[in-house]
């Protein structure tokens, strides 16, 4: 795919996983102007797995952005306590492949943790297994903080490095 410039052209979509290299989070302006955006340039570089038309319009699942100051010392963080693999570090992103999603890290000029509780955000839900104050002493281990207040003792609210609300949880659907 090296032949185009600025990524995969519009009616190709990469099946696979990313690996080293940068991956652009955000939209971008158009070099027409018009204030339009353009969807980030993703080398075919980053990828390694087959390319294929996307002829069944599948939206599909893919990442969790999690806009931060420091990329790599989240990403060392979720890594860390959920375990997965590294799939790229760059200066402005990184990505995890932990069980049932990727996560990626992105470097925001200026970051501002959200406020807990505050505005509607979107947060993971984790599971503890069996033992949340065990789990729970583990994540502080690691650099999270148990957020305040706590509205409910089934589930424990915590803060990433980051400033990002999380929660844990012993109560799991049994087909997950």
């Amino acid at each position: 795919m090296a032949g185009f410039r600025g990524g995969l052209p519009p009616t190709r979509r990469v099946i696979g996983h990313a690996r080293a290299g940068a991956l652009p989070a955000r939209a971008r302006p158009d070099r027409a102007g018009a204030g339009r955006t353009r969807p980030p340039r993703v080398p075919a570089a980053c990828f390694s797995g087959q390319v294929t038309d996307s002829t069944d319009n599948a939206v599909r699942f893919v990442a969790v952005s999690l806009d931060c100051a420091d990329p790599q010392e989240l990403a060392r963080f979720y890594l860390e306590l959920l375990g997965g693999t590294q799939l790229w570090s760059s200066e402005s992103s990184a990505g995890v492949r932990v069980p049932g999603v990727v996560l990626v890290p992105q470097r925001v000029a200026g970051y501002q943790p959200p406020v807990w509780p505050g505005s509607s955000i979107v947060h993971l839900d984790l599971s503890a297994g069996p033992d949340l104050d065990e789990t729970v002493t583990r994540a502080v281990a690691l650099g999270a903080r148990v957020a305040e207040p706590q509205s409910d003792p089934r589930w424990r609210v915590m803060l990433d490095p980051a400033g990002h609300p999380f929660c844990f949880t012993t109560l799991v659907p049994p087909d997950l």
